[in-house]
């Protein structure tokens, strides 16, 4: 396998944000672009003609045109599990059999759904969906973001195995009138199981005649959730090849389609799938996905910064920058290559975040003149989702318009505490709206700049080998099979004494 080749990036003369815009009239034009009712402007990065140019020879290099048809193709992309990684089919943007598939596995989400509506499993008012990972992040998101007005049912996402975030749900629902969704691509996951059997218990306490009758499970193992016990028909299977964190297209995304309603939950894919298209088939100086991977590497590769931080300047999305750690650093969070060599240079960045303007009031003093640079991304939404005054958006979106003017253009000041130093990058994402179609086509950004990024460093963002060593730890803990290091055993005999 090739592997990159960073003496292109590491060649580009430094320059500032400042004398960048005053050599070039035409800078934001050429670092912008628009798809799916959202702007993107990476105009107040350091990159440059020249950068892109060499990026794009680097992508070359590393075959993305290849690798990403092998993508839509359902090729064994994710070399290390020999397999394809479909998320893209759930759109229906893949190979035309796992297209079908998708097709057939949604259309028995959907009559799942009609039935549910229509009072089959009893007169259901909550939603009581239990996942971790990417079986919660995803559904989470989708929920808070689009459902805060929804009135058809009252969901609430539980991933922890703190009972504290379990009974927090169950005090607030009906047990005779609660869904139990379980949601597990193994149906094997430690956490996820126990709070279910923990959910069942409570509602079989309450005098739930046939709490299995209320319970649907959301998995790529069908057999696993019928052993357990799970009614066949209320089994919504996915395809293995869909990942954990790539999975809210598919029957993992059923509490939204449920609460939202079907043709949302379809918007939802078209935005998606809009976005994979242009990802497909737009060139890469005026490609969304690919233009912020070349950003997002010239700071990790020239510029050496650890971290990269997302702020969302809308409430509806404060739920992003978790949804995102997750998918960045579990698929790209790698030392090693797709060959299973050694990588000698920076991966994922730790990816980081919070709420605008919350976070200007935290985080910000270590942004505007701390010593570590950090990449900004800011993400506003230009049509307001709440019904007050119209000076409660404005100000929002002023400030997010500030900050990253701000972060640039720094200040002078005789006083050295009171200065700002600037020359440092943002880039600004702006919905048009927040609606099914455009979260859609924001989250298959995010995918397929992670992707896009993969593919330029040589690892392989679709395995996540990394997340198991603890939990093997701790099941071994629970069988007394395994000693620990002195510092562990004393820590367990003063947990368990």
């Amino acid at each position: 396998m090739a592997l990159p080749d960073w003496s292109p990036i590491h060649a580009l003369a430094p320059q500032t944000l400042k004398s960048l815009f005053e050599a070039d009239a035409g800078r934001v034009d050429a670092l912008s672009a628009d798809v799916a009712g959202i702007h993107f402007d990476w105009s107040k990065t350091h990159l440059t003609a020249d950068a892109v140019a060499a990026f794009s020879s680097i992508a070359e290099a590393m075959g993305l045109a290849a690798k990403r048809d092998a993508l839509f193709g359902g090729q064994a992309i994710n070399v290390t599990e020999s397999r394809p990684a479909e998320h893209s089919a759930e759109r229906g943007e893949g190979a035309p059999e796992s297209v079908a598939r998708a097709r057939g596995f949604q259309a028995r989400m959907r009559a799942l759904i009609d039935a549910i509506e229509a009072e089959a499993l009893g007169p259901i008012r909550h939603v009581l969906h239990i996942g971790i990972g990417g079986s919660a992040l995803g559904p989470d998101l989708l929920v808070d973001a689009l459902g805060r007005y929804a009135d058809r049912y009252e969901v609430a996402v539980v991933s922890n195995v703190d009972g504290l975030a379990l009974e927090a749900a169950m005090d607030r629902f009906d047990p005779a009138a609660t869904l139990l969704v379980i949601a597990s691509k193994t149906f094997t996951t430690t956490e996820t199981i126990l709070n279910a059997e923990s959910a069942l218990a409570w509602m079989s306490e309450a005098g739930v005649g046939d709490p299995y009758g209320q319970v649907i499970a959301l998995t790529a193992a069908p057999d696993k959730a019928v052993e357990w016990g799970v009614d066949e028909t209320r089994v919504l299977p996915f395809a293995e090849s869909v990942g954990g964190r790539y999975s809210l297209w598919s029957s993992i995304g059923f509490p939204a389609a449920l609460a939202l309603g079907w043709d949302a939950f379809e918007e939802l894919l078209e935005g998606a799938a809009e976005m994979d298209r242009h990802f497909r088939l737009m060139e890469a100086s005026q490609n969304a996905p690919v233009l912020a991977a070349f950003a997002d590497l010239y700071y990790t590769q020239a510029r050496g910064c650890e971290t990269r931080a997302t702020f969302a300047y809308d409430e509806r999305l404060r739920l992003l920058p978790s949804y995102l750690q997750q998918l960045e650093m579990e698929s790209n969070g790698k030392s090693v290559t797709s060959d299973g060599e050694p990588v000698t240079w920076p991966t994922a960045p730790i990816t980081w975040g919070g709420v605008g303007t919350d976070a200007q009031h935290a985080v910000f003093q270590l942004l505007h003149q701390g010593t570590h640079l950090v990449p900004v991304e800011f993400v506003g939404v230009i049509e307001a989702g709440d019904s007050l005054a119209e000076a409660h958006h404005r100000q929002l979106l002023l400030n997010l318009l500030a900050q990253g003017a701000a972060l640039m253009a720094g200040k002078g000041q005789d006083d050295p505490a009171r200065a700002y130093p600037g020359d440092r990058p943002s880039s600004t994402l702006l919905l048009d709206r927040l609606d099914a179609r455009t979260l859609g086509a924001l989250l298959a950004f995010y995918e397929q700049r992670t992707f896009v990024n993969a593919v330029l460093l040589g690892i392989n963002p679709f395995d996540q080998f990394g997340v198991e060593l603890g939990k093997e730890m701790a099941r071994a803990a629970e069988s007394g099979g395994l000693e620990f290091d002195p510092s562990t055993t004393d820590l367990i005999r003063r947990a368990f004494p």
